[in-house]
């Protein structure tokens, strides 16, 4: 079962038909004037009038991309440069796609500045804050519609309202032909492949009055925004996709929101310490992430893959990597033994079901050799006389999450009241041993040198023992 449409959805059956038929009208270049031409042209200008109409748009506002990506970081860069008159402050959120994230670093190393506008424990933004963090030399804000790792709708609208005549860039990639386009965008972006049409289409909108300079030479397709030439049957195949898809979403939406609070409910009762993160109520009717403790996320999908279900995780921490999700670690919330599940179109209740069944033992699988009693009550709480001692946990050398199992193994050792040292070097335990306690109802203390607990390099962190 496919159950990853947030990375890429499969190619809908109506983008499938567009592309077989535009591949034999609309292969011509659509700048010229002979028949066939002519042709590509009118099949190009349809597509822009049909995501136009869907995106709340007009078709002169809409050029089109090679990615979402590249939509993105043209869209970014193209508003910084035609706003450059008012300054060189860029605002976004923490949890913004990484596209934005790398766009925002190159616009600092050039001599702009960034403002970062922290999210809540659900990923979501607060209006009056991101609007805080906006100053007279702002030339753009940056805010996604919906989160790709959990989900998380974010306030849009409300956001817009106390932006004033700051610009603000509205990444819409997931929630595209799923949600209504949220209101008082200056500057759009979306991916094809999201929704079902085919990959390699993008779209940059930017509205009328909008102060835009592209930041590459000039060209004169796609008024000037996106140089090259078009595709046009993969662009056809991709507004029919979306058309398909929207007139769909009502019906579907309220379907897949079903079987997503299904999963939300179920897999904390079926999985022993799991945590759903993400909104529970403003999010993305088709997208849940759970955590898992315990649990190495990329051992996990590949034991949930031989199952027979492909889904992703929303930890970017791997065997190869330090890095964990900016998303998670922005959120406070475990960046380790994630799973995000996103479920396509037509997806069935019988598959929904069978994963619900599969999943407890795979986890269960996972844990074992831990030799961790996950059933076990945690002690009530008592206070204590004197003070408990510490004990220290060396996990130097050792990458998340086993920091984390090593402090689950150990605590049980002190006394509540009693402080348990973790020595760790991984920079992931600076953000799992936090959330692992929030998850556990343990008290995290902070963070020390190693040396003042006979470590040589790394951190301490510092846990007492509540329960």
């Amino acid at each position: 079962m496919y159950f990853d449409v947030a990375s890429t959805a499969p190619l809908h059956p109506v983008a499938r038909q567009a592309l077989t038929a535009a591949l034999d009208e609309g292969w011509a270049d659509p700048a010229r004037l002979y028949r066939s031409g002519r042709q590509a042209r009118m099949l190009l200008d349809a597509a822009r009038e049909t995501v136009a109409g869907v995106l709340g748009a007009r078709p002169d506002e809409i050029a089109f991309t090679a990615s979402g990506t590249q939509a993105v970081q043209l869209g970014v860069l193209g508003a910084l440069a035609g706003h450059r008159r008012r300054g060189g402050h860029l605002v976004h959120s923490a949890v913004e796609h990484s596209s934005v994230l790398h766009t925002a670093e190159r616009h600092e190393a050039a001599g702009g500045t960034v403002s970062v506008v922290p999210v809540d424990r659900h990923g979501r933004v607060t209006p009056g804050e991101f609007a805080a963090a906006l100053r007279p030399d702002t030339a753009l804000a940056v805010l996604q519609s919906a989160n790709h790792e959990v989900g998380t709708v974010q306030p849009v609208a409300e956001t817009a309202a106390l932006c004033g005549d700051v610009p603000l860039l509205v990444d819409a990639a997931q929630s595209a032909g799923r949600l209504d386009v949220p209101a008082g965008w200056s500057v759009l972006t979306a991916s094809a492949h999201k929704w079902g049409g085919p990959a390699g289409v993008g779209v940059l909108a930017v509205r009328k009055g909008v102060r835009y300079a592209s930041p590459l030479p000039a060209d004169e397709r796609e008024s000037g925004r996106v140089p090259g030439y078009v595709n046009v049957p993969a662009i056809v195949a991709a507004a029919a996709s979306l058309r398909a898809v929207r007139a769909e979403a009502d019906r579907e939406n309220a379907r897949l929101h079903a079987l997503v609070e299904r999963i939300r409910a179920r897999v904390p009762r079926l999985v022993p310490e799991v945590e759903v993160v993400g909104d529970p109520v403003r999010r993305l009717p088709h997208l849940v992430t759970f955590s898992c403790l315990y649990v190495d996320g990329e051992v996990l999908l590949t034991e949930l893959d031989r199952a027979g279900f492909a889904v992703s995780s929303g930890s970017s921490c791997t065997s190869s990597t330090l890095t964990p999700s900016h998303v998670l670690a922005a959120m406070g919330v475990l960046t380790e033994g994630n799973v995000r599940v996103s479920l396509p179109f037509g997806a069935a209740e019988a598959d929904v079901e069978r994963f619900l069944a599969v999943l407890p033992d795979v986890v269960a699988r996972v844990r074992a050799p831990l030799g961790l009693d996950l059933s076990a009550p945690a002690a009530a709480a008592r206070p204590e006389e004197e003070e408990a001692p510490t004990l220290v946990v060396d996990a130097l050398g050792k990458r998340c999450p086993l920091p984390v199992i090593e402090l689950a193994r150990r605590i049980g050792e002190v006394p509540p009241g009693g402080t348990v040292a973790v020595l760790a070097d991984d920079e992931a335990a600076r953000l799992d041993i936090p959330a692992w306690c929030g998850m556990r109802g343990q008290e995290y203390l902070g963070e020390a040198p190693a040396a003042g607990y006979g470590g040589d390099r790394g951190s301490a962190y510092l846990v007492r023992r509540t329960a």
